[in-house]
């Protein structure tokens, strides 16, 4: 009876020992270099998410940035294609022969009037009323490009077959690019997709993510000139159109369901008071829980604006499509892998003074000081998932997910609390938080890039969910028309006004080891509560 008790522990502890073991000391050791590689790249990746947020370009004109990633890449033996599916700023990146094919893909455009020095606990612009990286889309390409080159070393000296494919999202707080790249057959050969995007924890889900199908169009409408004072009557107001339009949409709103969000801009008011505006138009996002639901308000709305141009007795000269985004399915093998690489990185190793500035960031916002996350979150269910959102945004990653196997990462670069789309989410985007957090994530990326290129059943199991649990009843179809063509006007105007003075600000890694540097701060810049 001893003897079985002795034997019990050890064969406990061998079961243990098992288990922790990789099934594959070849990946495992992989997995170790690639980890050592991105580290010692850690200068570079600092480098690369400086230069970004120094840009701050929004939407559309992501100029500086698109040229200065698509470089890099370039010059490291990528292939580039530009002016993919009819954006400028928009490319697509390859490297190696065969299958599988592996994309890697984040944002780059920034966020209007969120120009903020970074590591500064306070606003303080870099340019007044500029554009800035206030969601942290500086980090995103440039942890996948440290992915990227990290295993493109291991897969020439190991001679593993396989493509990696990266590409940037362009305009995505405008939900504007991605459902083009996918008309644009960007994704047709790829085997599984991997996004990352900027957060303040690992935080990696799989199924139905909380958030909203997305249609974002501008009515324009048309009407006729005249003195607005001497003969108005010789008139027809556009404007008068565009207000009577947003007017009878908030008497629709009160039939609408709960889960709804809509919400609009006047983009076009006409040009002076005593002129009656020939011309107005009316930017709306139309929010809603699926393909179905979404596309009846869109069709409520034209109804809206069709009656709105009779009363007015003007005209609805177009409706455009700008964007479009699906409910985002995240794939749940590749999920899977995904977080046990994050528990095997681990999160990053703050120090005290990245702790004193999320702490302070989080006063400052009358929130709890809790400073940065310690530890990985465990993987989430759709249901975990949805308790830990609100629900009622939009990504056009949705589109691609969709379209192909996909997960996204989110990754630590950034301080609980902020709010999102604010010059407050710019504070840490170029300081020591999103440098690491950058290091972190690229690891990630790269460990399961690493399972995807060696571990062929995990490639077949994420095909077999995609096939037979994902789209066996749902299937995507576009939210824009044929006719949709990619806005690339967009910010044009914005972009003008301030980029000669943002230029002054560029970083220069010739010249200074860091943008803070470069700027004068001191991180991290605390400043003295306001006292009574």
């Amino acid at each position: 009876m001893r003897l079985v008790h002795l034997l019990v522990p050890l064969v406990l502890l061998r079961g243990s020992l098992a288990a922790q073991t990789p099934a594959d000391p070849r990946l495992d050791r992989l997995k170790s270099e690639v980890a050592r590689a991105i580290e010692a790249k850690a200068t570079f990746a600092q480098q690369m998410v400086d230069q970004v947020y120094s840009f701050g370009e929004l939407g559309m004109q992501e100029v500086e940035t698109s040229r200065y990633l698509a470089g890099i890449l370039e010059r490291s033996g990528f292939t580039l294609e530009r002016g993919v599916a009819g954006i400028p700023t928009a490319w697509v990146a390859r490297w190696g022969n065969g299958r599988p094919v592996i994309a890697l893909g984040s944002d780059i455009d920034c966020i209007p009037q969120a120009s903020q020095k970074p590591g500064v606990a306070a606003h303080d612009p870099i340019v007044a009323g500029a554009p800035g990286h206030g969601e942290g889309h500086n980090s995103g390409v440039p942890l996948n490009i440290l992915a990227a080159l990290a295993v493109k070393d291991v897969m020439t000296r190991e001679r593993i077959s396989g493509t990696i494919l990266l590409w940037p999202g362009v305009a995505e707080e405008q939900l504007a690019s991605k459902a083009f790249l996918v008309r644009a057959g960007v994704f047709r050969d790829v085997d599984v997709n991997l996004f990352a995007h900027v957060s303040d924890e690992f935080g990696i889900s799989w199924g139905d993510e909380p958030a909203l199908a997305l249609i974002s169009a501008v009515f324009k409408f048309k009407g006729q000139s005249a003195h607005a004072a001497a003969a108005p009557w010789r008139g027809r107001s556009a404007l008068d159109a565009v207000m009577s339009m947003a007017n009878a949409w908030e008497y629709h709103r009160e039939h609408m369901e709960p889960a709804q969000r809509s919400h609009y801009v006047i983009t076009d008011g006409g040009d002076q008071p005593n002129v009656v505006p020939s011309t107005a138009a009316i930017w709306f996002y139309f929010r809603e829980r699926d393909y179905e639901r979404v596309t009846k308000m869109f069709e409520d709305a034209k109804q809206i604006a069709r009656g709105a141009a009779m009363t007015t007795f003007t005209t609805l000269d177009t409706v455009q499509v700008i964007g479009s985004a699906w409910r985002p399915h995240f794939n749940k093998p590749v999920a899977a892998a995904l977080h046990a690489n994050a528990v095997r990185v681990g999160m990053p190793p703050w120090d005290d003074k990245d702790q004193a500035l999320a702490r302070a960031v989080q006063s400052m916002m009358g929130q709890p000081d809790s400073g940065l996350h310690t530890t990985v979150a465990p993987l989430r269910s759709p249901e975990e998932a949805a308790k830990a959102s609100s629900g009622t945004g939009s990504d056009d990653i949705g589109d691609v997910t969709w379209t192909v196997p996909s997960v996204t990462l989110y990754y630590p670069a950034n301080i609980p609390a902020t709010p999102g789309h604010s010059w407050m989410d710019g504070i840490a985007m170029a300081t020591p938080i999103a440098h690491k957090g950058v290091i972190a994530g690229a690891k990630v990326q790269a460990m399961t890039v690493l399972d995807l290129l060696l571990e062929p059943k995990l490639i077949s199991d994420a095909k077999d969910y995609f096939a037979n649990v994902q789209t066996k009843t749902t299937k995507y179809r576009p939210l824009m028309a044929p006719t949709d063509q990619p806005a690339t006007w967009l910010n044009a105007e914005k972009m003008a006004k301030y980029r000669d003075q943002m230029r002054t600000f560029y970083y220069d890694p010739a010249r200074y080891a860091t943008y803070l540097q470069q700027l004068g701060v001191s991180y991290p810049t605390i400043p003295e509560p306001a006292r009574p």
